[in-house]
Formats: structure tokens, C-alpha cells, sequence
């Protein structure tokens, strides 16, 4: 006889991590893991007692695998604050789930669009768009506010409808809003001199 696979806290959170890829978060129960792991719900429930804990282990999983999706940038060329949100976008198109997950669900109730910029998990981001900007942190802050707040619409409008994802036309926006955004940083900074 086979030895009894023994089923691990990480194998559930792999288990429901693919559920809420393929079928969405409101999918995760003790039953649906268990299915997905051809095994009865007592793991499950031995290493989750609530539910509501299993589905914050698949929060964090969905959010480490959507930081390393941010920043791979494999091939592509081009202004990395542009590309960041280029990945923002094409995230939002091809992780449909995920992404509701991680942005629609509700996570960030009471916080503040200050509070999300100054996050430790976007701290790797804006390193990389500081020292590509060539500004300092509250600059780049600004600047990357203002892009993520188009990359965000289109994100958002991209995962929850029936659109096409065209970049080229993302690109043009992202763009704009880029130059636009240190445009507009710029002359706060040197009317702030002025005073």
C-alpha cells in the first residue's frame, strides 16, 4: 500500500492561491482546497482553523507573485515607470481573478492612497522609478501616483469587462501621463522655490 501523502500548510495555500486564479477568491472553502488536493477537509481545517486565514495566506502568495510579475521585465525596453504600469495593466488583462483579488476585494478599506504609496511591498517600485526619474523620493512619489492612478483605471476597466487589451494605445496613455505627471511635478516644485 502508498504510503498517505501528507498534505502541508504550503500545499493548501498553493491549492487555494489556484483557485482564486482560474475561479475567483469567493471559491475558497474548505471543500474546493480539498477537492483541488484529492484529499479530506481535516488538513484544511488542522491548518486553517478560519477560513478568513486561509484566504489572507492566498492574499499574501497573490501579492508576491503580482510584485514579481510587476518587475519582470524580461526583454522589454523602455522608461521602467512606464513599464511598471504597462505590467500593472497587462496583469489586470491576463490575471482577470487575481487581480479583483488583490484590488477589489476590499483589502485596502480605511487606508489611504498615502498610506498604499508609502507601503514597504512598493518600496522595490519606487526605487526603481526614483533612480530611473532622476528625482527624489517625494517626487518620484508623486510622479508614480499619478501614473498609477490611469494604470489603475485601465487596470481596473480591462478586468472587469469584455475589452481589448491594445498596448500600443496603453503605451500612448501611460505616456502622457508619465511626462505629464513629472511636467506637473516640476512646476510645483520650482512655484514652491518661488515662494
Amino acid at each position: 500500500m502508498a504510503p498517505k501523502v501528507k498534505i502541508t500548510r504550503d500545499m493548501i495555500i498553493d491549492a487555494a492561491f489556484e483557485i482564486v486564479r482560474t475561479r475567483g477568491a469567493e471559491h475558497i472553502n474548505a471543500r474546493s482546497v480539498a477537492e483541488k488536493l484529492n484529499c479530506s477537509t481535516q488538513p484544511i481545517m488542522y491548518h486553517f482553523s478560519k477560513i478568513k486565514e486561509l484566504k489572507r495566506a492566498a492574499y499574501e502568495k497573490a501579492d508576491e507573485f503580482h510584485s514579481a510579475y510587476l518587475l519582470d521585465f524580461s526583454g522589454k525596453v523602455g522608461e521602467p515607470m512606464q513599464q511598471i504600469g504597462l505590467q500593472y495593466i497587462r496583469f489586470a488583462a491576463e490575471e482577470k481573478q487575481l487581480f479583483r483579488f488583490l484590488f477589489q476585494s476590499g483589502a485596502f478599506a480605511g487606508k489611504t492612497l498615502d498610506e498604499l504609496i508609502n507601503a514597504e511591498e512598493l518600496e522595490p517600485v519606487l526605487a526603481i522609478m526614483q533612480k530611473n526619474a532622476n528625482a527624489d523620493r517625494k517626487q518620484t512619489q508623486l510622479i508614480f501616483q499619478s501614473v498609477f492612478l490611469v494604470a489603475h483605471g485601465y487596470a481596473g476597466l480591462l478586468a472587469n469587462n469584455a475589452m481589448d487589451y491594445n498596448e500600443a494605445y496603453i503605451v500612448s496613455f501611460l505616456k502622457r501621463a508619465y511626462i505629464g505627471a513629472i511636467y506637473a511635478t516640476n512646476k510645483e516644485i520650482s512655484n514652491e522655490k518661488t515662494i
